[in-house]
């Protein structure tokens, strides 16, 4: 799948859309503005490919909003999602662990923003931007972290286990209160969900219908809300 085209030339950004997000929260205001001429702007819909795996690290990426699934495709053609990506954070960094293919295909969860630059202008951004280079190794190793946590629980967590610490991390990334509880803020399927927890959708659909009846959570057509996240963390340590 090739890289999507833009609908539409979007308008000059403002400063303001990177003063706050950590690899250029310690830029001048002039600084940042050189920042975005360099930056090409697309706005994607969702279920489009942002870059895919294996296909060459031509460009870096900062999500400004939206969400972002990282996909894998396993050796016999399964496809994973590894993580979910909230916006504020840099993706397709390929460079900054030595790679110059793309490790994973970036799917979008939902209506995104993107800003781009040309890898051949990472090594500039390192050199010249203070903090840059520092606050993209801690989203790496923020990302090791959390896939850390995955294979671990993979291996010593039942499944409802690993469905509700699935859920937890979603609302605490993206979670956004509503009047009966915490809704993942994007379109999240029962088939993402076990992808998530590497496990089958049928057991997903049977733990959610069971979770639904206790009224933990409320699950409809690609929206999940947790009513009552103090009981799924209550299981995660059973």
């Amino acid at each position: 799948m090739a890289e999507a085209p833009t609908h539409k030339t979007l308008p000059r950004l403002d400063e303001s859309l990177l003063t706050h997000l950590p690899p250029f929260s310690r830029l001048e205001k002039r600084q940042i503005r050189k920042v975005l001429d360099l930056a090409s702007s697309r706005r994607y819909d969702p279920g489009v490919a942002i870059f895919e795996e294996g296909h060459p690290a031509e460009r870096f990426y900062m999500l400004l909003d939206g969400y972002v699934r990282v996909v894998r495709v396993t050796p016999n053609g399964e496809q994973i999602t590894a993580l979910h990506i909230p916006a504020g954070q840099l993706l397709g960094i390929a460079r900054a662990i030595g790679r110059d293919t793309y490790p994973a295909t970036a799917m979008t969860a939902s209506e995104s923003l993107v800003l781009s630059w040309p890898t051949s202008l990472w090594d500039t951004f390192v050199e010249d931007y203070d903090g840059f280079s520092t606050e993209t190794y801690k989203t790496l190793g923020h990302r090791l972290g959390e896939m850390h946590n995955r294979v671990i629980e993979m291996t010593t967590q039942q499944v409802e286990q690993r469905v509700a610490n699935a859920l937890l991390r979603l609302i605490n990334q993206t979670g956004r209160k509503v009047e009966n509880g915490i809704e993942i803020d994007f379109p999240i399927t029962r088939q993402d969900l076990s992808e998530l927890t590497a496990t089958t959708l049928h057991t997903v659909s049977r733990v959610l219908s069971g979770w639904e009846k206790r009224g933990l959570v409320e699950s409809r057509r690609k929206r999940i809300t947790v009513r009552d996240p103090h009981a799924l963390m209550v299981l995660t340590q059973s």
